[in-house]
């Protein structure tokens, strides 16, 4: 028939090599992570000593304000409809900014604050008062932020003249300071060391002819029980 082509003549709509060279083996990039991304904690400088209570391990938003304790909390949603099921849910800290003076700095700080943390404060007098209480409690509560805050605070000039005044009502001599502190405490460690590596006085040999009193001791007891 004239109007049919051969098999042979009728062009393929691709090569099969081509697409062979087309496939690729290695795994195509995902456009998102089900993981989630790493968090950097807040860093105090080198000058100000490490907080006791270390960065937070939940919830590390709370180091960079004054959240009074404060974190994310979990629990259910209880609907009162027919069904009568439970939904999870999660409950944020009020965080505000706020600004706040500081007397001892003598200017307007813009902090973030929880609703908690500002109502301590009013009560305590103001934010220097309830950055220098020395409670446990309290220094467990400021966090990061509020160490390094407290730090700032500590080392003006005005709560600083406190500090002398206090020291001289009861006698007390002025303290070393944290690098004068350091310094000493070096030393004396270094001290220990060196006695305790210092052997020569425990393995110096005795002169001649003279004894072990310790042995002695016990070969006169060992003496003695044999008779």
């Amino acid at each position: 028939m004239a109007g049919l082509q051969s098999r042979s003549a009728v062009a393929f709509p691709f090569s099969l090599s081509a697409a062979f060279r087309s496939l690729s083996v290695s795994t195509p990039k995902r456009a998102f992570s089900t993981t989630f991304a790493p968090q950097s904690g807040k860093k105090l400088p080198e000058d100000v000593p490490s907080y006791p209570y270390g960065p937070r391990q939940w919830y590390k938003q709370a180091d960079t304000g004054l959240y009074g304790g404060s974190m994310i909390r979990f629990g259910n949603k209880i609907s009162k409809g027919r069904n009568e099921g439970k939904t999870r849910r999660s409950w944020k800290p009020n965080v505000r900014r706020k600004k706040m003076w500081s007397d001892a700095l003598q200017e307007h700080l813009f902090i973030k604050v929880t609703r908690r943390a500002l109502r301590t404060i009013m009560s305590e007098g103001g934010l220097d008062k309830y950055l220098l209480s020395d409670r446990p409690a309290r220094l467990k509560e400021l966090g990061v932020f509020g160490w390094h805050l407290r730090y700032q605070v500590m080392q003006s000039p005005t709560i600083q003249e406190q500090f002398r005044q206090q020291r001289e009502k009861m006698g007390l001599p002025d303290p070393l300071s944290f690098e004068e502190w350091i310094k000493t405490k070096e030393e004396e460690i270094e001290a220990k060391v060196e006695e305790r590596l210092n052997i020569k006085a425990i393995t110096k040999p005795r002169p001649k002819g003279q004894g072990d009193a310790q042995n002695d001791a016990r070969k006169i007891a060992a003496a003695e029980a044999a008779e």
